[in-house]
């Protein structure tokens, strides 16, 4: 199926943070009511045509900060032999190393360290999300920031009125090809513009619930989530017009 364009209209909200008035919340409802789905392992086409069964984890994951990577390094002791493939090259040579003076996770045959290959029995992908389901805990608290955020994109802006009032406005989009730098757009394929991977019984502000809490904050999030619920609605009972139209690439 094509891909659809990086630019169609979008529909954007914005409102206070309840938890701090001095904060916007300034959201993508387009993106947030679409119906993507992570579909690694299912279709998906990965970002290195070299490397396609490995999805977006060729390039390794860089760390938000320090505290990213100490919080993982926590969990990256908990691997066994038996739920990482590479285990030995980890305990041996480092799961980290430099890139442009900051650390990232290693890159192992094409691949980030903690990318399992189909056929390992200890599982395909991520050892780090299969250690998040055996512990019982959730993979936000094992995966790197950049790796659970995806393709959630968290940005920040500054504003200022008139009146002298300033606020930080907390900006909750789609990661797109463009926001990967001048090398997104030779990706062989992408998912979030693609209809393969828009194929969700539910909303992403739904199945993306534990990441847009850990990104806003649960107060934030349910105001967003009742106003993704309002959108969405509208959107089921086909009031296009009103101007509302679903992300292009969701089913029609």
């Amino acid at each position: 199926m094509p891909e659809v364009p990086l630019d169609f209209p979008r529909q954007w909200v914005e409102f206070v943070d309840p938890a701090d008035a001095r904060q916007l919340i300034k959201a993508d409802l387009t993106w947030l009511t679409s119906r993507w789905t992570c579909i690694f392992g299912r279709g998906c086409g990965g970002i290195d045509a070299r490397r396609p069964d490995a999805g977006c984890c060729v390039h390794g994951a860089h760390f938000s900060d320090k505290k990213d990577r100490k919080r993982v390094a926590g969990w990256v002791e908990r691997l066994t032999p038996a739920m990482w493939q590479n285990h030995a090259t980890g305990r041996k040579k480092g799961w980290t190393e430099k890139e442009d003076g900051s650390d990232k996770t290693r890159v192992v045959r094409g691949a980030c360290i903690f990318h399992n290959d189909e056929g390992f029995e200890g599982g395909f992908g991520c050892a780090l999300h299969h250690l998040a389901a055996a512990e019982g805990v959730s993979f936000i608290e094992t995966k790197p920031d950049v790796c659970w955020q995806l393709p959630l994109r968290r940005s920040y802006e500054n504003r200022t009125y008139e009146d002298g009032v300033e606020r930080t406005v907390i900006v909750i989009g789609e990661y797109e090809r463009r926001d990967w730098g001048a090398g997104g757009h030779d990706f062989p394929w992408y998912c979030t513009a693609n209809t393969e991977a828009h194929i969700a019984t539910e909303p992403v502000y739904v199945t993306s619930r534990d990441e847009l809490v850990a990104l806003i904050g649960t107060p934030a999030y349910e105001e967003l989530a009742r106003l993704c619920r309002a959108r969405d609605q509208l959107l089921q009972s086909k009031r296009f017009d009103l101007g509302l139209t679903p992300h292009p690439a969701d089913p029609r």
